[in-house]
């Protein structure tokens, strides 16, 4: 397992000043974007930025939520409850109680699936697969060598109980 801890994310600030971006890990292939993990701290309300040709997957880890105004209606993104939307959707954020940070996985949908898994006291059976990678995100302590905040890359991870740990657990494949 390859452990990035948050001293050694890169953190940038938003153009329109309303947020800061810590980028955890990325991966490019072509020149172009394969796959990103980041957390966002949102401080106002205001718009995301556009992601065209990508998907976005956006899990609140602190704070009460955002509403997300789109062109179709509204979004709601809650406390660890993953959201997946197009990365090209016109997307207005208004805080529901204050500040937040979020998790956000963003990859090119031609070349890879993703999906965001919220977990609760236990690690599920992770296989390992042709094509197929996990990003571990540590909410809690308790899974040792991973620290709280840090993440996690693997190409696997055993089953396990571990009482009180809370994570998100995200699982890309590559498309063939």
């Amino acid at each position: 397992m390859r452990i990035i801890r948050p001293e050694d994310f890169l953190t940038q600030p938003w153009k329109n000043g309303g947020g800061i971006t810590h980028e955890i890990a990325r991966a490019d292939k072509d020149g172009a974007l394969l796959w990103r993990l980041s957390i966002a701290e949102v401080a106002s309300d205001g718009p995301f930025s556009a992601f065209p040709g990508l998907s976005r997957i956006l899990t609140v880890i602190e704070g009460a939520g955002l509403y997300l105004d789109t062109p179709g209606g509204r979004l709601d993104a809650l406390p660890l409850q993953p959201l997946a939307f197009p990365g090209d959707l016109q997307v207005a954020s208004r805080m529901i109680d204050g500040p937040i940070r979020d998790f956000n996985v963003i990859w090119d949908d031609q070349r890879l699936s993703a999906r965001v898994t919220p977990l609760d006291g236990a690690i599920p059976a992770c296989p390992t697969a042709s094509g197929r990678f996990y990003a571990l995100l540590a909410l809690t302590a308790g899974f040792a060598p991973l620290p709280a905040g840090a993440i996690g890359l693997a190409d696997q991870f055993e089953a396990r109980p571990i009482p009180g740990f809370r994570a998100l657990l995200a699982d890309f494949q590559t498309r063939l």
